[in-house]
């Protein structure tokens, strides 16, 4: 199976309306859970951008169910192993035909495995024997797998990769620069446990189930990242290029290593962020996406801090958690907290009144008075502010 293409001159409706798509995925996908909204949407971002994801954090920090929810709804076929010194190439990638063997031809049975997953999720991902990583890089690399007389198109959308922390063999170092872009997780902060318990007492959102071909009812969910994958190919780099060489300078020149490859395939994220946000042309607002490439925290902390007036205006509004948290800019936070206090006043709408809805509008209403000044409100944040006002006032 291949990737669905479609022209590239796609109409900007066409792609807000694909963008805004992928945006409620990821905001259903991390509904119920705390904390981990940013690592639902940069799956997104990768798998529009064509890259892999590493996560890395301690065990029991939801990394695979931040995973897991994205592609349930999505709707493709998502392929979960975890990995260990003694996993057999078979176990991810299938077991020998029998039938071609008998046959004289060695090839492999690849249904529900690995080269036929439109998503995947690897745990302890660098505990993979040499042979599992070697024909794991390849199918990375080209989305092409390889092994004996079986050469498969894969349709596999973004690998993430989980890891309870990074390795330390170089030898591993070519195969952990494949994944381009990091979120290191952390366990709930203290404060926000009641929020952690009551989010556990309630069940997952139900994963679309897939038709046929890869579409989903009742709509093309795959089809859409697709489209914005397509898009992103074709978007206009060159009026933030010379923006986007001075940060990989500065990042250099502070001590973060971007070799050239990261430097070069930086650009993909760039473009996926713009076309997220329902544009063809990138700008310095897409810039919030490099921090993603420094390989450890400590050197993400060091961009974000480097790159603080590059990416102080930056946004997005379908992947909100994510731009905030990268750029920590208050463009970022404003389409946060709108995005969030419309999803709050259109579920208590629908909801009989009660305590718990107007606890968390009232919740909401506090954020946003404690990060914006009435006179710097953005425009859209002050209509949000206003309906929050309205639902909470005494009937």
């Amino acid at each position: 199976m291949t990737h669905t293409s479609t022209p590239a001159e796609a109409p900007p409706v066409a792609l807000r309306q694909d963008a805004e798509l992928i945006a409620g995925v990821v905001a259903a996908a991390g509904r119920g859970m705390v904390d981990r909204e940013t690592v639902a949407e940069v799956v997104a971002l990768c798998a529009v951008a064509g890259e892999h994801l590493l996560v890395v954090g301690p065990p029991g920090t939801a990394k695979s169910e931040a995973v897991r929810r994205v592609a349930g709804q999505l709707g493709g076929r998502y392929f979960e192993y975890l990995l260990g010194r003694f996993t057999e190439p078979n176990e991810l990638f299938g077991p020998v035909d029998l039938r071609s063997l008998r046959e004289g031809r060695v090839e492999f049975e690849t249904a529900g495995m690995l080269p036929e997953a439109d998503v995947a999720f690897l745990d302890e991902v660098f505990l993979g024997s040499t042979a599992v990583l070697n024909t794991l890089l390849g199918l990375l690399n080209e989305r092409v797998f390889r092994r004996g007389g079986t050469v498969l198109a894969s349709p596999l959308r973004v690998c993430v990769g989980a890891a309870n922390h990074l390795p330390e063999d170089p030898a591993l170092a070519a195969f952990a620069d494949r994944f381009l872009a990091r979120v290191f997780v952390d366990p709930v902060a203290d404060a926000r446990l009641e929020e952690l318990l009551e989010a556990g007492r309630r069940p997952a959102p139900a994963p679309v189930t897939p038709l046929p071909g890869g579409a989903t009812d009742p709509d093309d969910r795959l089809g859409a990242l697709d489209r914005l994958a397509t898009a992103a190919r074709d978007c206009e780099l060159d009026g933030v290029t010379p923006l986007l060489a001075a940060a990989l300078r500065r990042l250099r020149a502070a001590g973060v290593p971007v070799g050239d490859r990261r430097a070069v395939r930086s650009q993909r994220l760039v473009a996926a962020a713009a076309v997220l946000d329902g544009r063809t042309v990138a700008t310095a607002r897409d810039l919030w996406v490099l921090p993603l490439i420094a390989s450890t925290a400590d050197t993400q902390a060091l961009a974000r801090d480097t790159l603080g007036d590059l990416i102080g205006k930056a946004a997005n509004q379908s992947l909100t958690h994510a731009a905030e948290e990268l750029s920590r800019s208050s463009a970022a936070r404003a389409e946060r907290l709108a995005r969030t206090g419309a999803a709050l006043l259109a579920d208590h709408r629908g909801l009989p009144e009660g305590r718990d809805s107007r606890l968390r509008l009232e919740a909401a209403l506090r954020e946003i008075d404690a990060g914006f000044a009435p006179a710097d409100l953005p425009a859209a944040l002050a209509g949000i502010r206003a309906e929050l006002v309205t639902a909470v006032a005494p009937s």
